[in-house]
């Protein structure tokens, strides 16, 4: 955990922002790799996901670091310094899916929703 001066405030930066900094600074070119292996390595559906062999949501450890892979997929391959609030959300509602086409960071919040929309309403497999 680190405090660091913007030109407002301060901000907190939690362990997984200084992580993934670490590894966007340090390991990119790694990661990436890491990141199309396992996207290589998935089965796409017919929906267009991108499934890992798994039941539920793979793991993927890299570099000290457990974290689903479809976190790891999106925020490797977008540069994305994703902290704890932020979520990484399945527009196909899918968790084993780690196509990066069908995954966007956002909130809790957003995420539930999402859930909700899904629930009600299904995929809107158009919007993929």
């Amino acid at each position: 955990m680190k405090l660091f001066h913007s030109n407002r405030d301060f901000e907190y930066e939690d362990e997984s922002q200084q992580w993934f900094e670490l590894i966007l600074s340090n390991h990119l070119e790694e990661a990436r790799s890491r990141a199309f292996s396992l996207v290589a390595e998935g089965v796409r559906s017919d929906a267009g996901c991108i499934e890992t062999p798994t039941l539920d949501a793979r793991k993927v450890r890299f570099k000290g670091k457990q974290l689903p892979a479809y976190r790891f997929v999106y925020c490797i391959l977008n540069e994305v310094r994703a902290g704890y609030a932020d979520v990484v959300r399945h527009r196909c509602n899918n968790r084993r899916c780690i196509n990066p086409d069908h995954l966007e960071i956002g909130s809790r919040g957003e995420n539930l929703q999402d859930e909700r929309d899904f629930s009600a309403n299904g995929v809107d497999y158009t919007l993929l």
